[in-house]
């Protein structure tokens, strides 16, 4: 059975690709990539149809990641198939809770992406980059980077915990 993550920000156009794209790779490397399934969304669709943004395609490339990408809208009606839906900041978070997920059991499966960095300490917002210059992208990609090791071995103690 598919273990599903949704990576989710505003706009899905810098944030929460990033993470997709880092987390499929991570997933890859752990030989867990016919187990479970990546995607990314935003909980707005004002970029709806667009591709990544382009400092999010390059910081990506230039790390050695996929950035071929269509911007979407979270759909409520996703927390049915979705098994983990993951936040990139407080706000998003709060979207997901209070106007996107359907159910308590829907909400119990949103958590935030750096919960799952220890160093992250109290800090768990992924700052937007958006506004800012590409300094912003190369430090979105070290934070998604850094909780993506906690987030994968969560999510393969998920995945083995089904398998048995």
């Amino acid at each position: 059975m598919t273990y599903r993550v949704c990576f989710v920000c505003t706009g899905n156009i810098c944030r929460s690709p990033m993470a997709e794209f880092v987390f499929r790779a991570r997933v890859a490397e752990a030989g867990l990539e016919d187990l479970v399934e990546v995607d990314s969304a935003g909980t707005g669709g004002w970029h709806e149809g667009e591709g990544a943004d382009p400092r999010t395609v390059t910081v990506l490339r230039e790390n050695g990641y996929e950035a071929e990408h269509t911007a979407r809208q979270f759909d409520p009606s996703w927390f049915g198939r979705l098994d983990l839906v993951v936040a990139l900041d407080a706000g998003h978070l709060r979207a997901l809770l209070r106007r996107l997920a359907p159910t308590e059991r829907d909400a119990e499966k949103v958590r935030l992406l750096r919960s799952y960095d220890p160093a992250a300490g109290d800090d768990l917002d992924v700052p937007d980059p958006y506004y800012g210059g590409p300094e912003g992208f190369d430090a979105c990609l070290e934070m998604v980077e850094a909780a993506s090791h906690g987030l994968l071995a969560e999510v393969r103690e998920r995945v083995e915990g089904r398998a048995a």
